[in-house]
């Protein structure tokens, strides 16, 4: 048995009777009793802790949300949080999604015709999408869930309409879908070859089926184009050249200017960062659709796998910081001959070379 001391509160009315009652010096005393019934709790080195006291005695805490008389959340309200790698959306609720199986760049990508399953797996872990020059792959239709890697097709140029019905058909059967490749290198004459007056009707029949997949789908797709570059058409070799009469041929015919979400640049040379400087005027964000160093002048060529991994580091470095890159893509996955060691695969499926190493554990 031990006692406490409990301190007594008397109203005013109490101590107005106590003094008719009690001796002065008792009214003090009479709140000292003693607390025989509030057991403790040894602990091991001998201090003793007291038990909280009954909860009826405390004042409550102070709730976070309304609850009924069973301390059950009123109104239905859902008090579980969301687990900490659960996708949410813009208002910080759960999506139903898997959390994702890989954390990489979202910019990064690559320009090649992927098909084995070996290559997938081995960049699937830094590289978040891929294109082939074509509106459609022949990979496994599993490819978004298996690699958490996004297929963009393109309308590479002079394409008939069966192309756009099927890529209609295409883009349907793949709802994650959001853009779409247009007009590869308009101004080199083994590429598209397509003048800036003649750009025209191809962009009008792209703005079509844009409008098209919206109005009758309700899919909105990104245009990204045309793919420019420093090119061979004369009078036209400058990408800027070309793009100033492409907006003025447009202007002439239609009124107003193309309809462009997104500008796309291939680039095989240093100083990336000064090129797209230059392109900035058309107040379009970018995708470096392809890129590497083909330099071959002499004490800046690029002829080992060494220089061509420095060059690239500064490469992947502009388009990861500059927030006007939205994405980009490495030029390329595998060709034979490679005198500029541009390739990230080696001779086997899977097997990576230094420079596709260094592509994956590049920083963003």
């Amino acid at each position: 048995m031990h006692a406490n001391l409990c301190l007594v509160l008397l109203s005013p009315q109490d101590l107005e009777v106590m003094p008719n009652i009690l001796p002065t010096h008792l009214i003090l005393a009479i709140g000292l009793v003693a607390c025989t019934d509030e057991p403790t709790k040894n602990q091991p080195d001998g201090d003793t802790q007291t038990l909280p006291a009954d909860p009826d005695d405390t004042a409550p805490a102070e709730e976070s949300e309304s609850t009924d008389d069973t301390g059950t959340p009123a109104d239905g309200e859902d008090t579980a949080t969301p687990d900490e790698d659960e996708p949410v959306d813009d208002s910080g609720e759960p999506t139903g999604e898997e959390p994702p199986m890989f954390v990489k760049s979202p910019k990064r990508g690559l320009s090649y015709n992927l098909l084995d399953a070996a290559d997938f797996h081995a960049i699937e872990s830094s590289v978040s999408w891929w294109y082939n020059w074509y509106f459609r792959t022949d990979t496994t239709a599993d490819f978004e869930d298996t690699h958490e890697m996004q297929f963009v097709p393109m309308l590479w140029g002079h394409n008939p309409e069966s192309d756009y019905v099927d890529l209609e058909s295409w883009v349907l059967d793949h709802p994650k879908v959001e853009h779409l490749l247009v007009m590869n290198e308009p101004n080199l004459v083994d590429q598209a070859n397509i003048t800036p007056t003649e750009a025209v009707a191809h962009w009008l029949r792209y703005e079509q089926f844009q409008t098209d997949m919206l109005e009758s789908h309700g899919r909105e797709i990104a245009l990204v184009g045309p793919a420019i570059t420093w090119g061979t058409m004369a009078g036209f070799e400058d990408p800027v050249a070309w793009m100033d009469a492409f907006y003025e041929a447009f202007m002439t015919a239609e009124g107003r200017e193309p309809r462009i979400d997104t500008l796309a640049f291939h680039w095989y040379d240093y100083g990336l960062d000064g090129q797209l400087t230059n392109l900035e005027k058309y107040g379009k964000d970018f995708w470096v659709t392809e890129m590497a160093n083909w330099h071959i002048e002499e004490y800046w060529v690029i002829d080992t796998p060494e220089k061509q991994i420095e060059t690239m580091t500064e490469m992947v470095n502009i388009c990861e910081t500059r927030a006007d890159v939205e994405r980009y893509a490495w030029f390329m996955g595998r060709w034979d001959p490679d005198p500029h060691h541009t390739s990230i695969f080696g001779d086997t499926p899977g097997e990576l070379t230094a420079v596709g190493e260094s592509y994956l554990d590049q920083p963003w």
